[in-house]
């Protein structure tokens, strides 16, 4: 998880901001990496609200579902999203669950409806598990993890796609092949042309040492 860490404030703010566009989508989507390719494409910053979670409550977001309970972490994930919509100008990546929080469905569909991009990053299990590791303990993906992990997008994908304004196969695809064809597909404006070429595009996306996403 990467981004611009931001306060968890209350949302609706004087001078409110608006999103380029926000990244849903389950873990191992390639919402970070996309993200933050697609940020650095059209010459802006990305937002993660698992970080800005994480930096609120001094401690990562598995230790939050294991010392306080994925209730809380639930309420400091709204707070989280709605600060994001409404005080962040770039890229948004949201958590896997959090789009199931009928606060965070009600922001997202009002976003959108006044032109935001939600843009739902789609993936086959087999892409997943190379990519978030289901060998690693993981809270929500405790016991079998790819029937866990499957089991959760059966359940989420209905509201993944109904939130969408649209959706992208990340499948096992560079990520700046699909931050490019989210530019293409939204009509923005490319400013960094090196997004095209993975090797310069690096230079924007320096490797990371942290899992590509969270678990939630």
């Amino acid at each position: 998880m990467t981004g611009t860490t931001g306060s968890m404030g209350s949302a609706g703010s004087a001078g409110a901001t608006r999103p380029v566009a926000v990244m849903i989508g389950p873990p191992g989507s390639g919402k970070s990496k996309v993200g933050r390719t697609l940020a650095a494409g059209l010459g802006v910053t990305i937002r993660d609200t698992d970080a800005d979670i994480e930096a609120h409550a001094g401690k990562p977001v598995s230790e939050i579902f294991v010392d306080d309970g994925e209730p809380h972490f639930r309420e400091l994930e709204s707070a989280a999203v709605l600060a994001a919509l409404t005080e962040h100008d770039g890229v948004v990546s949201l958590g896997g669950g959090a789009v199931m929080s009928l606060t965070t469905q009600a922001a997202l569909t009002r976003y959108a409806a006044a032109g935001g991009h939600v843009v739902f990053l789609d993936v086959p299990l087999a892409i997943a598990a190379q990519r978030v590791g289901m060998n690693q303990a993981r809270p929500l993906l405790l016991g079998n993890p790819r029937a866990q992990w499957q089991k959760l997008m059966n359940e989420r994908r209905p509201t993944y796609e109904r939130l969408a304004t649209l959706t992208i196969v990340s499948s096992d695809r560079p990520g700046e092949q699909v931050a490019a064809e989210i530019i293409e597909a939204l009509g923005l404006e490319l400013r960094v042309p090196e997004l095209v070429d993975p090797k310069r595009a690096e230079e924007h996306n320096p490797p990371e040492n942290k899992t590509e996403e969270s678990i939630s």
